[in-house]
């Protein structure tokens, strides 16, 4: 099965380094928290201009949306602000998935309601009210009208993983004991266990979110940068700089 994948031309570099003059900001699961992603901007921003860098990546590591308050101010921002660097990726996240099934039939919208959709779509009706004596099919009606194209546009074709030197960007992770592209486009927005729980060196350290950590976890072959925005008010920025990292993180104050 073909992954989409986004790779750059030094992907033979060691596990864990980038090429001389790039510098990666990955940004964890957000999920409609627009208050917390725009002090990270800010403090991203600062931190480019105050640490200048040849060349500036941001990516994002998906799930985007559900759960938080403001997923359609999120999602907006995406699209229409400018990148602080050169780029701006951003992943597929397993709810981003589970939005994009929910536009193609009711029974996937009741599993995307259950798993914490009825926010994202409060966020897009204008009046911030379902409608009366709400069903799965008259909420994906509702959604439908109320979604941009553009914003449409913007679920389907998100890629799934992103490659930069020895380093392997993903929303959840991905399997082990397969080659890169060997893995089910499935294992990469949804894996847990078997992921979490191995030691295997997958010849890139993987970056990732899916799996709340009160802390990032730093692994020698995973960074876990989901520090569960939407329940403790923490959203966690990773910089990579040649064989460098550390951390900025934006917080909320109540």
């Amino acid at each position: 099965m073909t992954v989409t994948e986004k790779t750059s031309a030094t992907a033979s570099m060691p596990a864990g380094s980038l090429p001389d003059g790039l510098r990666i900001y990955a940004i964890g699961d957000i999920h409609g928290r627009f208050d917390l992603l725009q002090l990270l901007a800010v403090k991203i921003q600062g931190d480019v201009e105050e640490k200048p860098a040849r060349r500036v990546i941001e990516i994002f590591l998906g799930d985007y949306v559900d759960r938080g308050p403001s997923s359609r101010e999120v999602v907006d921002w995406m699209i229409k602000s400018r990148p602080v660097g050169n780029e701006r990726i951003c992943l597929l996240g397993n709810h981003e998935d589970l939005l994009v099934h929910a536009l193609a039939s009711a029974s996937a919208m009741s599993n995307w309601l259950f798993n914490g959709g009825g926010e994202t779509i409060l966020s897009y009706l204008s009046k911030g009210e379902p409608p009366d004596f709400p069903t799965a099919e008259s909420l994906r009606a509702s959604f439908l009208k109320a979604l941009p194209a553009t914003h449409r546009n913007f679920f389907s074709w998100l890629p799934r993983m992103a490659a930069f030197g020895g380093y392997l960007f993903v929303h959840a992770g991905i399997r082990p004991g397969r080659s890169l592209k060997e893995q089910d486009p499935e294992d990469l927005i949804w894996i847990r266990s078997a992921f979490l729980e191995s030691n295997e060196d997958f010849g890139k350290v993987v970056v990732h979110g899916h799996t709340p950590v009160t802390m990032p976890d730093v692994r020698a072959n995973r960074i876990n940068i989901d520090t569960g925005a939407v329940f403790s008010g923490r959203l966690t920025c990773l910089v990579l700089e040649g064989k460098d990292r550390r951390f900025l993180q934006a917080v909320s104050e109540g």
